[in-house]
């Protein structure tokens, strides 16, 4: 099998970015500035060139079943689905975010047909997954041990798709557990990467069961922290310990700001979406 190009990006900011009051709203939407986030990254991603102007590129594009991520990738991907009208992007059941919150929550099959009717997204697999995939339980569930299960379901189902590059677009929290890279995880965003930031990755071994592990190729790491050098495994566990703790607090502390203040209004959301503005969220 030739080695697999994997681009990982976080979605762009959503309207529960703006405020932890926010993380109240059920799959939530892109702000505008999200939006044009997206148009900025779609300028200067690496899509992959097909061998002819008519043929489509051996491609995957994927996205966490969320309307904010299926959004991102309808944005970012726009020029590559508008020249290749095949393409479609995969929504992918087990790519959601880690926890329980109804900003984290996604939809139903039927609400998720209606939003992207017309669209070209592919929502079988949420079809699959039955009415169990948005309910948090079970494999679904937001502890820590099953997430990381669903991460390395993700990397398997990766490993064993036939195209050469994947462009996954999904969450700041299940990003850490899929890449198993955790600097900058303990912020109080929940995530050490940005909206719409993107990084690249390959398989770690020829052979990666069973734990399909994946590693950022060293163009990546220099472009986001100016240093090829990775994290020891004894940093990554570290690492790791903390941000779980500080998630734990971060999920505890945003419902108990659900109770006292609410939702703010959309009106006021939308009259505020600024990169100034970001404040949590995942």
């Amino acid at each position: 099998m030739p080695p697999k190009t994997i681009h990982l990006i976080r979605h762009a900011q959503g309207y529960h970015n703006l405020t932890t009051a926010n993380h109240a709203l059920p799959d939530p939407l892109l702000t505008p500035f999200g939006e044009s986030q997206c148009r900025t990254l779609s300028t200067h991603f690496p899509f992959p060139a097909p061998s002819s102007p008519t043929t489509t590129p051996s491609l995957l594009l994927a996205a966490s079943p969320l309307k904010r991520t299926l959004s991102t990738a309808l944005l970012v991907f726009s020029p590559l689905l508008a020249s290749h009208p095949t393409l479609r992007i995969l929504a992918l059941p087990e790519a959601q975010e880690t926890s329980d919150l109804p900003c984290d929550t996604g939809s139903t099959h039927a609400e998720l047909l209606q939003e992207f009717a017309n669209q070209p997204v592919d929502l079988s697999l949420v079809a699959a997954a039955g009415d169990s995939w948005n309910r948090k339980v079970g494999k679904w569930s937001p502890h820590a041990e099953a997430v990381a299960q669903r991460a390395r379901e993700v990397r398997e189902w990766v490993w064993d798709r036939g195209e050469e590059v994947v462009a996954l677009v999904t969450h700041g929290g299940f990003l850490h557990y899929l890449t198993e890279d955790w600097s900058g995880a303990n912020k109080f965003q929940g995530t050490g990467w940005a909206n719409t930031e993107f990084r690249t990755f390959t398989f770690a071994s020829e052979s990666p069961s069973p734990s399909y592990s994946i590693v950022e190729s060293s163009a990546s790491r220099r472009r986001r922290s100016g240093s090829e050098k990775p994290l020891t495994e004894a940093e990554q566990r570290n690492l790791k310990r903390s941000a779980e703790v500080q998630s734990e607090k971060n999920k505890k502390d945003s419902k108990k700001d659900d109770t006292k203040k609410g939702l703010f209004a959309f009106s006021k959301l939308r009259a505020s979406a600024s990169a100034r503005d970001f404040v949590g969220g995942y």
